[in-house]
């Protein structure tokens, strides 16, 4: 099946590197005119130039910080202006400030962990509704993790985000179909600097040895479920959360 995105218009959070890239990348690929916005201009601007190239897709970038709502109308208000619609929202940016017990995090660092990574998307999902969706139809495509399914002694703060991130979307599926779809990528631990203290080092190795597809995530591997999801090919598909994690839920080692 060639899944194709032609015609359609997205905007990727976080998407000048790692898995946001990725998602871009492959969005580009399958047709779809793409923004891209994260906070350095820099790395914006080199992933546009990049993907151009490789994609020979039509990308534009407006750098900024996702959870200010100066910042989002700048990103929609040039959406709007280059390519004259919203149709695919892709929120990916996330931040994790904090490594350790949930039982010791100060509130400035769990606030801040929840504001990226919960209340944003909330807000950048409620724009793009009113902005286009409501009345064009639309989807959503929510970057979760498959922490958000388990305990973790360093990481527990932000897959409390995670999960509930999993909530929002099946939430938010129910409240705005039949026009506009909302779900979620799960990734395992997938190969980008975000997660580079969990797989440098050779601890990647030995993380991969033990799940049943013997290797770690690359970005694609997330960006190919994501265009799925924002897709034609998932149109009867809402408030679903999928797992891409190389088999770790059904680990029996």
């Amino acid at each position: 099946m060639d899944i194709r995105l032609d015609g359609k218009v997205a905007i990727v959070t976080g998407g000048s590197r790692g898995i946001g890239k990725g998602i871009a990348a492959a969005m580009a690929a399958a047709g779809a005119k793409v923004m891209i916005t994260s906070r350095n201009e820099e790395s914006c601007a080199a992933t546009v130039e990049e993907l151009r190239s490789s994609t020979g897709g039509d990308l534009e970038y407006v750098s900024g910080h996702v959870g200010k709502v100066e910042n989002m109308e700048r990103v929609l208000d040039a959406t709007m202006e280059a390519f004259g619609a919203l149709d695919v929202l892709v929120n990916n940016a996330a931040t994790n400030p904090y490594a350790g017990p949930v039982i010791d995090i100060d509130v400035p660092r769990w606030e801040k962990t929840f504001a990226t990574n919960l209340t944003t998307p909330l807000v950048w999902t409620q724009a793009c509704w009113n902005r286009w969706m409501k009345e064009h139809g639309g989807a959503v495509v929510n970057v979760s993790s498959v922490g958000a399914y388990g305990t973790n002694a360093v990481l527990g703060v932000y897959d409390i985000t995670k999960r509930a991130l999993v909530h929002l979307t099946e939430q938010l599926a129910a409240e705005v179909g039949p026009k506009v779809r909302v779900n979620a990528v799960c990734p395992g631990l997938i190969r980008t600097d975000f997660a580079r203290s969990l797989w440098e080092d050779g601890r990647g190795d030995a993380i991969a040895a033990m799940l049943p597809m013997k290797r770690l995530g690359e970005p694609e591997d997330i960006a190919n479920t994501a265009v799925f999801l924002a897709s034609d090919a998932a149109s009867w598909m809402t408030g679903h959360a999928v797992l891409v994690d190389g088999g770790q839920l059904v680990n029996i080692n």
